[in-house]
């Protein structure tokens, strides 16, 4: 089975902060995760919306797009839409290759 990957392309001048940049993605996922397990809807919106911001000034357009959609889930109060964007920003940053230019 060939793992697919997905490719973004990173400013060099910010390569060297990439790499916290992808561990405290990773601790977002875990809390978002722990939002939901509580129903926390106020959280999981401040999480989201945080992710909006940051996501696109690294270059990690599907970040912020992914912020976007989760944060008006919650306000919505729709977890079942939230569940399913929670597993696919898990399984963006799991095929996630940066490469720099």
């Amino acid at each position: 089975m060939v793992e697919e990957t997905l490719t973004i392309v990173v400013d060099r001048d910010i390569e060297d902060l990439i790499p916290n940049f992808m561990r405290n993605r990773q601790r977002e996922v875990e809390a978002l995760l722990n939002a939901y397990a509580q129903s926390d809807l106020s959280q999981l919106q401040q999480i989201s919306h945080r992710m909006r911001g940051v996501g696109e000034s690294y270059g990690f357009t599907t970040i912020s797009l992914l912020g976007k959609d989760i944060e008006e889930a919650a306000k919505r109060g729709n977890l079942d839409v939230i569940e399913a964007l929670l597993h696919r920003y898990a399984e963006f940053l799991s095929k996630v290759r940066v490469v720099y230019h």
